[in-house]
Parts: structure tokens; sequence; C-alpha cells
């Protein structure tokens, strides 16, 4: 199974079953999750799809891009690691990753 896990901001715990190719952002919207606003519809023009990725998996993610580190540094909760869920894809590597939702700002 291609599952990855979302801690919400209340700490509820919930598997999603990852799509090859689809945002991270698109798998917690369609799973449901209010809490996280996404709404520039994955643009890449706000940061209210913030999280916080799991250690492990960085390594196997996108190097940020200009415009995805311009807005993460509009948060006042930026962490070293922050992404923007609408630019993370899931993939087959990301098997097991955990992902925070940020404070919203």
């Amino acid at each position: 199974m291609s599952t990855f896990t979302v801690v919400t901001r209340t700490g509820q715990i919930m598997p999603i079953e990852g799509r090859d190719g689809v945002s991270v952002m698109e798998h917690i919207r369609d799973a449901g999750l209010d809490e996280l606003l996404a709404l520039c519809g994955g643009c890449c023009s706000c940061a209210t799809c913030h999280i916080y990725v799991d250690g492990e998996v960085n390594d196997r993610l996108p190097p940020l891009s200009v415009d995805e580190d311009e807005l993460l540094d509009s948060s006042d909760h930026r962490r070293a690691q922050s992404r923007l869920s609408c630019q993370v894809r899931f993939k087959p590597e990301l098997v097991g990753m955990i992902v925070t939702l940020a404070p919203e700002d």
C-alpha cells in the first residue's frame, strides 16, 4: 500500500492512500481535512498549504523553488522541514512519509 500520514493541528493522525503524481495538498483536500485552506488551489501563490515534512524523506523531495522559498519566508511558523504541500507530489519513494499541518498564519 502507498500510504503516508497526516497529523492535523489538533493532533489527529490520518493515514492517506497516496496516488503517484498527485500533490500532497490535493490528497489532504480530498481526504476532507478542512484545516488546510490551500486558497490558491495549488498555484504556489499563497502559503496556506504549509506543512512540516518528516525529516526522513527530505532528501527524496524536490528542491524548494524560489517562489516556494519566498512564500515560506512570509510565514511566522517556518521551520527547516517546512514545505508547501501543493509543491510536493506524491511518489512511491515517499511511502511512510509523515506530514504535519503547520499552524495557520
